[in-house]
């Protein structure tokens, strides 16, 4: 009709989608121009395993040979890596190099007795990155499995003895265990088993990419062999062992399967589908877990005091299973009193809980530096930064008025925050993202319009990205690749906000079917991220920090609705003294987005047009036309 516009054409809106939005590449279809990286195998996660088996074949003795293969030459705790063993490995490093992860007395390893071995074994490292050993009974280990050849191990005829004496113990162990957990779910009844499996499934498919196992037995909802639901398996897909469940009788379950469940509702119980996580890499078995929950209830009790949170009575389901409820119970407590985070160790995507310290000075240093920038640049005085939000508080009315090169208060407040801490911290780039309009979502909250909220893509969502400009020594000393590394994370940050939102809205039918994760709400600390995930490959995203927040709108709490991540691309990790400034330097930004979602509601809309691509090739870049940094330009 005239007077109206016309709706684009589908093949118009394609083209549009095709049109590039990387920095560099403005205005180019995608897919015209030469990647940038060539394949290469050995990049991330394969080359550290080969640079592991290297380091490995020098070690001196077997122990320190098996110790640099348990950490992967320092990139993971070796306990992880220990407790990824199966029985008959684990009894087989016990009986060979006094080597365990459990508390009771391990036996010392058995002494030569002469030349003549009574087996021969080996040990070798998994294209996966586990440890496998041959024992006793088993075929040679699969050489296309294993990164560079076995070492061979002789066995004495004390070493068998050893070993077969703690596989004895194991054996029973399990079994007990195993027997344990189906009485359990046998009075669980029917109705409740089906919603123990419902929760698991919800759990796996909600949460981060995780990897378990039973023995040799893998359960994931990771990458190529699935078995859970997850990105791949949708809820009730008959590969996905859960589904598989619901459909068979408990009589029918294998012993694998009964401690999966059980296992699983046990980490959920204790603090919600993020601690399966935390089992990341390693055997899912009562044991494992049972050792789990002692370590998180040593944790919370250095916080709450004494024996606040008694031990399980025994390694019973009923007496873990009271633990794991004491444990979510007293874990608001616990946070009141200290700060709870993450370690991530991204070789093996393992997750642990850790209980911070008090801030020292470094930490108050930190925070510092970033206060003095901003009461520099932004109409704010405090001598903290608490003390900034609260004369923020006081007159908030600059959020929505233009502000130095920006067109609205709040835009600075979080370019001027990101910048600061880019430099405060010594970090390669800072990060922070949020929603453009605020005033949209909260008319789409109000008029509980879930299903548009979902259908939003991650174009309503914005991330500024502030790199150090001397990290494009990472890039090859070129600014446009930094500039495009920037935009990368900037678009992955926009994904990872449009990916929680649905979290925070009501269980209705279109939200539950909308793909999203839990939303995070402690932050981490990560290690040697730069090994599975390609685009931390790409971009040499070594370690990380991250301290996610919850923002208010119009009554509503939305858990990790923005947050504040650093990145180095080399040198020394972020620790907890970094953790502890930066988490408070993202509770003010995320301060000024409640106060400009307040403002919004009474009727000041406040929203963010700056940090697309365009302005982050002219901020990183310096406004350097595409040519002159190798790239040819043309018109869509």
């Amino acid at each position: 009709m005239r007077g109206q516009e016309r709706a684009e054409s589908r093949r118009a809106a394609n083209a549009r989608k095709r049109i590039s939005r990387r920095p560099s590449r403005l205005g180019i279809p995608a897919g015209t121009q030469t990647p940038d990286h060539a394949f290469d195998p050995d990049a991330g996660f394969p080359g550290l395993l080969k640079d592991t088996w290297h380091r490995a074949e020098q070690a001196a003795d077997l122990r320190s040979f098996v110790e640099v293969l348990l950490s992967l030459d320092g990139h993971v705790p070796a306990d992880v890596q220990l407790r990824a063993l199966g029985g008959a490995e684990e009894a087989a490093l016990q009986a060979l190099c006094s080597l365990s992860w459990r508390e009771e007395n391990t036996p010392a390893p058995a002494p030569r007795e002469g030349r003549e071995a009574a087996f021969l074994g080996e040990i070798g490292l998994s294209t996966g990155g586990r440890i496998r050993v041959r024992v006793p009974g088993s075929e040679p280990l699969a050489r296309p499995e294993l990164v560079g050849r076995p070492r061979q191990v002789p066995w004495t005829s004390r070493t068998l003895r050893t070993y077969q004496e703690l596989l004895r113990h194991a054996a029973a162990r399990e079994d007990r265990s195993a027997a344990d957990c189906r009485t359990w779910l046998h009075q669980q009844g029917e109705q409740g088993r089906q919603e123990l499996l419902e929760q698991a499934k919800e759990a796996a498919l909600r949460t981060a990419p995780f990897v378990l196992y039973q023995q040799d037995k893998l359960y994931t909802n990771f990458r190529g062999p699935n078995n859970l639901t997850g990105k791949t398996l949708w809820p009730g897909h008959p590969d996905c062992t859960l589904s598989d469940l619901q459909q068979r009788p408990l009589d029918l379950w294998s012993d694998s399967e009964v401690q999966l469940l059980v296992c699983l509702t046990l980490l959920i119980r204790s603090a919600g589908p993020g601690r399966v996580e935390e089992a990341n890499g390693t055997q899912l078995t009562v044991g494992h877990v049972a050792h789990m929950l002692e370590r998180i209830r040593r944790g919370y009790n250095s916080v709450l005091g004494g024996e606040t949170i008694a031990p399980a009575a025994s390694q019973d389901i009923r007496a873990l299973d009271a633990l794991a409820v004491a444990l979510r119970a007293h874990r608001p407590a616990t946070q009141r009193g200290a700060q709870l985070y993450r370690e991530i160790h991204g070789a093996l995507m393992h997750k642990i809980e850790r209980v911070a310290a008090a801030p020292g000075q470094r930490a108050r240093a930190r925070e510092d530096a970033v206060r003095t920038r901003l009461a520099e640049r932004l109409p704010l005085a405090g001598t903290t930064l608490a003390e900034l939000g609260d004369h923020l508080a006081a007159s908030p009315d600059w959020l929505a008025d233009p502000h130095g090169d920006f067109e609205t208060g709040l835009e600075s407040l979080v370019y001027e925050t990101v910048a600061a801490t880019t430099e405060a911290f010594e970090a390669d780039f800072t990060m922070s993202r949020g929603m453009r309009s605020l005033p949209e979502l909260i008319f789409a909250l109000r008029e509980e319009r879930w299903a548009e909220i979902c259908d939003w893509d991650i174009t309503r969502f914005f991330c500024c990205v502030v790199p150090d400009p001397e990290a494009r020594r990472h890039f090859g000393g070129s600014e446009a690749a930094l500039a495009d590394a920037a935009w990368a994370m900037s678009s992955r940050m926009q994904y990872n906000s449009w990916h929680f939102i649905a979290g925070n809205l009501p269980r209705e039918p279109e939200v539950r079917a909308r793909d999203h994760f839990v939303p995070p709400t402690l932050p981490d600390i990560s290690f040697h991220s730069d090994q599975h995930h390609h685009g931390h490959v790409n971009n040499n995203v070594r370690f990380a920090l991250r301290t996610p927040q919850t923002v208010e709108v119009d009554g509503h709490r939305f858990h990790g609705f923005m947050d504040l991540r650093l990145l180095r691309c080399a040198g020394e990790p972020f620790d907890e003294q970094d953790l502890l400034a930066a988490h408070r330097v993202s509770a003010f930004v995320a301060r000024a987005t409640s106060l400009a979602a307040a403002m919004a509601v009474a009727g000041r809309p406040v929203e963010v047009t700056a940090f697309d691509s365009p302005w982050h090739w002219s901020a990183i870049a310096g406004g350097t036309d595409a040519t002159a940094a190798g790239q040819v330009r043309r018109a869509s």
